[in-house]
């Protein structure tokens, strides 16, 4: 059986490869807070409303030669049920700038899927990518 470490060490994994998505291992009745102040910030109380509100519009905003994805994972730490991952992103937006963030995810699990998840990183860099990229396409600025 894996650990909570190594599942969510995997998903990263196939992510930051281009071979699936973090959201695999997100339970239905996740519950997901981004902290902050950016335009993001708040609680999600699905995974659904989660994936609908934030991740597919984020997503969007990137060509698909040239996704946000994981570039360098610099720690996943383990305590009981909580895994904490230190990590930063990169992705070619659909505008041609390009968008990296730094983000510290806390990630609680219960039968191999994350049930609640807390979120921090740069708000401003979030920001502006949300304010000057359209998910539709680029955005003159």
């Amino acid at each position: 059986m894996r650990t909570n470490r190594e599942i969510v060490a995997d998903a990263f994994e196939a992510w930051s490869h281009g071979k699936g998505y973090v959201a695999s291992i997100f339970a239905d009745d996740m519950t997901w807070e981004i902290v902050g102040r950016s335009r993001a910030s708040g609680t999600y109380g699905t995974a659904k409303e989660f994936t609908d509100e934030v991740l597919h519009p984020f997503g969007a905003r990137f060509g698909a030669d040239t996704p946000f994805r994981p570039v360098d994972i610099r720690g996943i730490y383990a305590d009981g049920d909580t895994v904490i991952v230190l990590w930063d992103g990169e992705g070619t937006t659909t505008a041609g700038t390009t968008y990296r963030n730094t983000y510290a995810w806390f990630l609680t699990l219960r039968d191999g899927k994350v049930v609640d998840g807390t979120a921090f990183y740069d708000s401003i860099a979030f920001d502006e990518l949300w304010e000057n990229v359209s998910p539709d396409g680029p955005r003159a600025t």
